[in-house]
């Protein structure tokens, strides 16, 4: 049973020990228990991170002001926290089978509270809403690092205010490393480059812009109609940089990408025509390299290239852009003009001068030296079990999950977040597998022509199947060819038309956690809900 109360008791359960004057740390009540029955929690990685206001230099000029992560450590690897060059965004590097405690101080005005992206984690330590904490106060994370090699990463997650706080600046990567990964001898320190990618829109002041603060459009491009349909920058930033440029030697790098973006979805493919080689999805490492002519990137998902540059030249130049596609879809084809042209809608009614499915560079690889280093692209990567949908307790009734808005307000069949809420469809049993099916169809209405990138919290699983309505096909054949299903995923992109299975396995912890849409104006108003897994 849901404690209706936990929320309350967590914010008044005190810890002794106080990191910043003034600030309470907030122990989980779930862990409080556990720690008069089991021995303490001694971590071999102590991290202290503070999110605060601060001014950032983006652009020539004034500088921008964001919200982000400081921190550092206070226990461990001091290198296990670094930030990206020339950056604020941080990127964490710990190891499987680490024990970590990360002390989350607020120093916003507003309640925070920290998600770990991908990670397999106890449901307190998970991020949810509920689990928000105020200004001065302090949330104690505690885990061991269960999952596999991979690039993860972690952001906020406070009801109805994600958006917004990831917009102006608070997002890390996460990158944990194993023996698996080391066998299979990829490039590495400086030759492993980590990437995110977010677009962004800024005012004559350097200033970002966002929702209620859009600078033109009026109704229809302002804060309402953008909180909709998600919300679009018009400039690029990499690392958070624009014009970015990645100098490299002449051999292969490791490329990891995130779509830090909050509702922009990529079509990654080189300028050049080479094909874009794939190692790595969501959850780590795939089987065996997988090569397509471009590859799509929903926000939050997170793809690892091999980028062989040996064949270029000094002085040489290889552009990394995002192709057009149809990122929307018009019933039949006829209304609204077809796809591009509800993409260019979709672009005005977010107030970016860039709608969904434009084509544009993201950043210039740019070969400054030549090099010796022989890489041999590794033509097995990693042992990953072939996925049993047999094995699933649904297997012949798959649970049908329904993208629907209804009184302008998202919901998944028909429902809204609600803080505790959870049905008993949305109960699962713990050391189960199930089958999930999301639906983004016509029964929408003309929301229902939008993409969606949908996440579940506390695991990740295998992409088994798509399937799409016939009228929807334009935008389907536009990216189709992208789709990277293979290995673990815990993001998936569901195209317009679109039903996607997927299949889960609930096996390591229980209790409340979330799954949603990742374009983060359509969590923020209400395409979220609770799943609970039960002993």
């Amino acid at each position: 049973m849901i404690d209706l109360k936990r929320r309350n008791v967590l914010r008044s359960t005190l810890a002794a020990a106080v990191l910043t004057a003034g600030a309470p740390t907030l122990v989980p009540p779930e862990r409080a228990r556990a720690r008069s029955e089991h021995a303490p929690f001694v971590p071999d990685l102590y991290i202290r991170l503070i999110a605060a206001e601060d001014e950032a230099r983006i652009l020539p000029g004034r500088p921008t002001s964001v919200w982000r992560y400081r921190g550092k450590v206070l226990k461990g690897d001091p290198r296990a926290l670094e930030f990206l060059p020339g950056s604020f965004l941080p990127v964490m590097r710990v190891r499987r089978g680490q024990k970590v405690r990360i002390d989350l101080v607020n120093e916003l005005p507003e309640s925070t509270i920290i998600h770990w992206h991908g990670l397999s984690v106890p449901a307190p330590m998970d991020g949810h809403p509920r689990y928000a904490i105020g200004p001065r106060e302090t949330y104690v994370y505690e885990f061991e690092i269960v999952n596999r090699a991979g690039t993860y990463w972690f952001h906020p997650h406070p009801d109805g205010r994600t958006g917004k706080q990831v917009y102006f600046g608070m997002a890390g990567l996460f990158i944990v490393s194993d023996d698996e990964e080391a066998a299979a001898r990829l490039p590495s320190g400086p030759y492993d480059v980590p990437l995110v990618i977010q677009d962004r829109t800024f005012d004559g002041d350097n200033q970002l812009v966002y929702l209620s603060s859009q600078a033109r459009g009026g109704m229809m491009g302002g804060g309402m109609m953008a909180a909709m349909m998600g919300f679009l920058g018009d400039r690029i930033l990499v690392n958070g940089k624009p014009d970015f440029v990645l100098p490299v030697e002449a051999r292969a790098y490791r490329l990891r990408l995130l779509n830090g973006s909050n509702s922009r979805i990529y079509k990654l493919a080189w300028s050049d025509g080479a094909p874009v080689t794939v190692i790595a999805s969501d959850g780590g490492l795939l089987e065996a390299p997988v090569t397509q002519p471009y590859v799509m990137l929903a926000p939050a998902a997170r793809v690892e290239l091999w980028a062989d540059f040996s064949d270029q030249p000094p002085g040489s130049e290889r552009v990394l852009q995002s192709l057009r596609f149809d990122g929307t879809a018009a019933m039949g084809g006829g209304m609204m003009g077809g796809g591009m042209m509800m993409g260019m809608m979709s672009g005005m009614m977010s107030g970016s001068s860039l709608p969904d499915g434009a084509p544009f560079p993201i950043l210039k690889a740019r070969v400054v030296r030549a090099s010796s280093a022989k890489s041999i692209l590794p033509q097995r990567l990693s042992t990953i079990p072939a996925p049993r949908p047999q094995d699933a307790v649904n297997a012949s009734y798959p649970k049908i999950f329904d993208i629907t808005m209804g009184m302008m307000v998202w919901g998944i069949n028909g429902r809204s977040f609600q803080m505790e809420g959870v049905t008993a469809e949305e109960t699962v049993k713990l050391g189960t597998s199930e089958i999930w099916e999301f639906r983004n169809d016509a029964a929408t209405g003309m929301m229902g022509m939008m993409a969606h990138a949908m996440h579940v919290h506390g695991l990740q699983y295998r992409v088994l199947e798509r399937a799409v309505e016939p009228q929807f096909a334009a935008a389907r054949d536009s990216v189709s060819a992208g789709h990277l299903d293979e290995g673990w995923k815990d993001t998936v992109l569901v195209m317009p038309g679109e039903r996607v299975r997927l299949l889960l396995r609930f096996e390591r912890y229980d209790g409340l956690y979330l799954y949603h849409c990742h374009m983060l104006e359509h969590e923020d108003s209400g395409l979220m809900r609770n799943y609970l897994i039960k002993v």
